[in-house]
This record gives structure tokens, sequence and C-alpha cells, in this order.
């Protein structure tokens, strides 16, 4: 039955590139709609002598999909196409929902391991762990399975039932769970930080996620918040409609806050506030960073051009573009970007190059002869071409090479493990902290693993030293090379004790999401968070925060720190993280 259908379909395209070949007769010059013929009849071409003739036998799934996203990257980073496999994915992507058993995974040597727990779902009620490695699902090894491959043979339909075999301490145990439908929380945390400041973390603007936002601002009023900061930080976004309704949280109806442009003039639509806000007047601060992308871009500038209130942190991602999901034949689906979105001022935050994106995928710094300005309400200049700029900028601090080896390499990870199988139980995050004998233990945990790096100086020496030996430099100033070898080496206990503080902190919050879960984590870290203390400092002083909201005080740059990893890559708190999938 397939074979006659994709029969059926190859003459139906035939014929239709015929008739569109044939129109070469009727005009002189080439129509878009000839080109357009032209092109599919020499790719169907093509495909079909490949299939005949090359010499292996060709997967034709893999070599189209291979085609088509090839073709997409010659557009805009967000115009995705998604085969029927990744219908799971795409539903994740835009509801925050999937069947699985509540848990992240990543890659662990030859398996993958449990990187974190999701309170109340599945894994959590069979008392699976973070750091309990992955070895058979319903009997089968996954040895040498990616990431990706574990996770789509975790995810299923909810109620159905999987046995995951775990390894930990050693000893093999056989889990059996039953899938759930999984919603990861967009605001996984909110809370009072004092007295009088409200605290709310947003992460994803999934369908209802503002509800979830407006029952957190129903609590807090219990506890009389007098201002409150918007946490934004590494939001990716998500459904434009929700950013409109969280903006509407803070702004009273007939305000505008987006407006999209595109090639359909059908589809140009002005968004503006429809109902009454929930708190028009409290003073907010919002937290944004280079993680800060597309609809967390709406709320963020919304914000600020309607002066409703300060934006403090980085710059953020500078995603200016609306996508629409369009089905295609197949079960498959194409995410495409339709139309621009612009804001209040009439700005448009969309980065203007492709071509040339920072390491995190954000724009690089736009040409001041590319960027334009704009005007807030109350008549603050803001501009255009890549990203919101903060009012006030609080540049993360950058974390030490050491400190970046222990994390990314799992070493951060693999202490947090053993210690939450020795201690049983610890204080409340707020209580926690480890102890000088717990850092001995680490220090000695990092011996009897030989933990070993090479630093950004010492790699770079060594290169010198490469080249001055191929130009016969090298016996001449022995010497001097030996004695800079020796003044820029490290050793671990020293970088130990010197970045003692950091590496501590790293440690500390692996540890507490072992018993708190994310919430805890994030109540913990927020304690030492150089942004939500600035934060704090422009809303407790309400001659600053209402100067800025005026334009009578410009754009505040708090800190730098030009540390740099030995891959070339500045690390900080907020991007130091490791590739890990929803199960």
């Amino acid at each position: 039955m397939k074979k006659i259908r994709f029969y059926k379909l190859t003459v139906l395209l035939i014929l239709l590139l015929a008739a569109g070949i044939s129109t070469s007769f009727f005009f002189s010059q080439e129509t878009r709609d000839f080109r357009i013929a032209k092109n599919l009849d020499i790719f169907f071409s093509l495909f079909r002598e490949l299939n005949i003739f090359y010499v292996d036998e060709i997967n034709p799934d893999r070599i189209i999909k291979s085609g088509i996203d090839n073709m997409l990257r010659t557009l805009d980073p967000y115009t995705v196409y998604y085969p029927e496999a990744d219908a799971d994915e795409f539903a994740f992507m835009t509801t925050g929902k999937y069947g699985g058993i509540g848990a992240y995974v990543r890659k662990s040597g030859d398996y993958v391991v449990i990187s974190e727990v999701f309170k109340g779902f599945p894994a959590d009620k069979a008392g699976i762990k973070a750091g309990d490695l992955v070895i058979k699902v319903d009997g089968t090894s996954i040895k040498g399975f990616t990431t990706d491959k574990v996770s789509e043979k975790l995810k299923g339909s909810p109620g159905t039932d999987i046995t995951l075999t775990i390894e930990r301490n050693g000893k093999e145990l056989d889990t059996p769970l039953k899938r759930e439908k999984i919603s990861n929380p967009p605001v996984p945390y909110f809370g009072m930080l004092d007295d009088k400041t409200g605290y709310i973390r947003f992460t994803n603007f999934t369908q209802n996620s503002t509800e979830d936002v407006r029952n957190a601002l129903t609590s807090l009023r219990n506890s009389n918040p007098r201002q409150l900061i918007l946490d934004l930080r590494g939001n990716p976004g998500g459904l434009l409609t929700e950013a409109v309704e969280t903006v509407n949280l803070f702004v009273g109806p007939g305000n505008p806050v987006v407006a999209t442009n595109g090639k359909v003039k059908q589809y140009d639509e002005n968004f503006k506030t429809t109902k009454a806000a929930v708190d028009e007047k409290i003073p907010i601060a919002i937290l944004i960073n280079r993680g800060s992308a597309s609809a967390a871009e709406i709320v963020a500038g919304a914000i600020q051009d309607l002066d409703r209130g300060v934006i403090v942190g980085q710059r953020s991602y500078g995603k200016g573009l609306v996508q629409v999901t369009r089905q295609l034949s197949y079960g498959t689906q194409l995410k495409v970007t339709t139309a621009k979105y612009y804001i209040p001022s009439g700005r448009c935050i969309q980065a203007l190059d492709f071509s040339h994106p920072n390491e995190d995928g954000s724009v690089g710094i736009i040409p001041d002869s590319l960027i334009s300005e704009f005007k807030t309400r109350n008549g603050r200049i803001v501009r255009d071409g890549g990203g919101i700029s903060p009012d006030i900028e609080v540049l993360p601090e950058q974390i030490s090479q050491i400190a970046t080896e222990l994390y990314l390499r799992n070493y951060i990870f693999d202490f947090a493990t053993r210690y939450y199988w020795s201690h049983p139980a610890i204080n409340t995050p707020s209580q926690f902290s480890l102890t000088d004998k717990d850092f001995d233990d680490f220090r000695n945990f990092l011996i009897n693993r030989n933990f070993s790096y090479s630093t950004v100086t010492e790699e770079s020496l060594n290169e010198l030293i490469s080249n001055a030996r191929k130009e016969k430099y090298y016996d001449l100033h022995k010497e001097l090379f030996t004695e800079l070898e020796k003044n820029i080496s490290h050793s671990l206990d020293h970088d130990l004790s010197v970045f003692r503080e950091e590496i501590y902190e790293l440690l500390e919050d692996e540890i507490i999401s072992r018993y708190f879960y994310e919430s805890g984590s994030i109540a913990w870290t927020i304690r030492k968070d150089e942004q939500v203390h600035k934060a704090l400092e422009i809303l407790n002083n309400k001659e600053t925060y209402t100067s800025i909201l005026n334009g009578k005080s410009g754009p505040i740059l708090v800190s730098t720190d030009n540390r740099q990893s030995s891959a070339g890559t500045y690390f900080t708190k907020d991007n130091m993280s490791a590739h890990q999938e929803p199960v």
C-alpha cells in the first residue's frame, strides 16, 4: 500500500513539474514559478540517479532530511523542519509537556546518567536519584547510546510501563516505573527575598505559563511585597501570546505590547493588553542575560519601552522573529519564520546579521551605522539591532579554569553524588554549607581520580616552545624557556586554595539540588547572586529607580571580568552547562 501511494505521488510530482516546465515555451524569460518547478525537477532527477546508480544503498529518509536541513540553513536559524519522529520534541517545546519519567539525562562514559530528577514525578516516586547510571531499558543494554537515543527510548505514552536497570554504588537495581505526562513548571521557584521584595524565576513561555506567574504573584501578595524581581535569565522564550499576557500582569488594558509584520499581511497583528493588571504600581526589576530570548525579550522590552520597570543584567539574545507551525505530509512539520515583531517603541530587537553569531548563538556587536534610535514612553533613548540592552548592566563573574574543568568534566557532579549517599539528610538550603573537612575530602577525591588540567598560559607556552624548536630558537634561549615554565606552572593545591570560594559555591549548589530539587537550588544560589543584589540595590533606592525610568540616569555598568577558559570560551555560572535531555 505504501509503495502504491509512493508511486502515485511520484507520478503526480512529475506531472506537476512537467506542467511547470512547459511554461518556458510561452515565456521568453523565466518566471519565479518556472524557476521553482525547474529546480524541483533537478532535485528529483538527482535523487533518482543517486538511488539507481550510487555504489551503496542510500537511506532516503536521512539524505532528504540532510537536504532539507541544509536548505533551511540558508535562511534564519529558527526555520526548522521536524520529521515525524521528532513530533514529541516539538510538542515539548511549545507545551512543556511530554510522556516520560520526569528527569534529565546526560552522557557519562558509555552510558547516560540521571542528572536531575523532577519532584513528584515517576522517577522521583520510584526512588531514582541524580547520579544513577542507566545501563538497561526494559532489559536491553543501552551501552553506547547517545542521550538523544536514550531520551527517545525512555519517553512514551502516559500510563505505559518501563523498567530501568540502574547502577548505584556498584550495584545494579531494576526499577519499574509507569510513565506520566511530564510538565516542566515554567515557574520553578518564587518567594520573598526579604520582608519587602518578592522574587519569581520564570523559565519558559509555554502554554498557560502566564497562569503560573499570576499564581506566584497572587501568593506573594499575601506577604505584602513592596517591590518585585522577575528573573528571565536563561528563558529561551516560546509563545508570543503568553508574553503579551505576562506584560498584562503589570500593565493595565489598552497598552501596546508587540506588533508583528510579515509578507502575508493578513497575519499582521497588533497585540495590546486587554485585562486589568494584577499590580500596576509595584516597582519591578527584570533580570536578563544572553540566554533571554524571543518572548522573554518581548516582556523585558515592553516593560522597558513602557517605562514600567528597570532591566538589570546583560544584553539579551536578539531574536525578533515570529514563527508559526505548518503541518506537512506524513506527520512532519515546518516551523517557519513569518514575521518580525516590534515592541512598543517601534524597534525590532532582531539581530541584523545571522552569519556571524557569538558562540552561544546570539548576535555580536552591531556597527553604530546600522543601529537606529527609538524612544520609550518617557522619552528615554533605546536602540534596535540585537537584543534588549539593560538599564543597569551587570556583567557576570567569569569562572576560573579549574572550576570550569571540574564542572564540565563531572567532578563536581560525581562528588555531590558521593556526598549525598554518605549524608542521609542536611539542613535547609539557607543553613547548609560545606565544612573544611568536606573540602579536604573533595581534594582527596580529585587526587584519587587523577584529576589534572592545563592552563591557557601553559598551553600557549607549549605552543611557543614547539614553534621555537621548529625555528631553532629554543636551544639559544633554553634557560629563558625553562624559567618561564617554572614560573607559570600550576599545582592542584594552589589552585584549589586560590579559587576555593567559587568551587565551594559550585559544590554546594550541586549538593543542595540533590536534597531540595531545582527550587532548593534556586533559593540557595540567589543569596549570592550579583544581579539579584544589584536589582535589590536599585529597588531599595527609590530616587535611583525613578531617575532611570525618567531618563535622568543613563545605562550603568557595574562589573566586568576578562578571564578565559582553555577552550577560548568565556565561562560564567550562566552559560556553564552540560548537554542533557528530558526523559
